[in-house]
């Protein structure tokens, strides 16, 4: 890790704790350990890809792992993270701390569901769509299609559910899958999902 991206990430760190009062970012019993349980577990999405540089971070909630990507990313010619986050209060953090940092982020202040319908044309070039902590992988796929379907790479921490969630997400969809045991978590792994299309009848 550069000097510039630690310092980058501890002014984050910074900003999270001054915030979480009042926006509520992360869970309170996470803040002794923020930096292992969301810094450290962030990175592994960039760390899954790391030939990556446009990058779909859905239901970014304080930044994880999105504004981590970012702050890896922010010196790095024609990276950008477009964050979707339709919680006002927590897209207005990400935005703020996008400013301060001087991040190549953008934030969609509206729902997943909204956004692949609506601006997927607009988010032309997309490379990899990470999740973290938001949805089954079944619904992850669905809502990731419109880029994973034009080649972008799924980046998706999972939890301990994760291998029932796999035979379900099989059961609608194709996919090859790579799996990265978790560094943070030992019962968790960052999967990273290519080649998705549909299951026909």
């Amino acid at each position: 890790m550069s000097e510039a991206v630690e310092k980058r990430l501890r002014t984050y760190v910074d900003l999270v704790r001054k915030w979480q009062p009042v926006k509520n970012l992360v869970a309170p019993s996470t803040l002794p350990d923020l930096w292992r349980r969301h810094v450290a577990d962030g990175a592994q999405a960039l760390a899954a890809a790391p030939q990556a540089r446009r990058w779909l971070d859905l239901g970014s909630g304080a930044g994880f792992p999105g504004l981590v990507t970012a702050a890896f990313l922010a010196d790095e010619p024609g990276a950008s993270v477009t964050l979707v986050e339709s919680n006002g209060r927590k897209a207005a953090f990400l935005m703020a701390v996008a400013r301060e940092l001087r991040l190549p982020v953008r934030v969609l202040s509206d729902r997943i569901e909204s956004v692949a319908q609506r601006q997927a044309g607009s988010l032309d070039g997309i490379e990899a769509v990470s999740a973290r902590a938001l949805a089954s992988l079944d619904k992850l796929l669905g809502y990731a299609e419109p880029w994973l379907s034009n080649g972008a790479l799924g980046v998706f921490h999972k939890g301990q559910d994760f291998v029932s969630e796999w035979q379900e997400a099989t059961q609608s969809w194709v996919f090859d899958m790579v799996k990265h045991e978790s560094r943070i978590e030992s019962d968790s792994v960052i999967a990273v999902i290519s080649n998705l299309r549909r299951k026909t009848a």
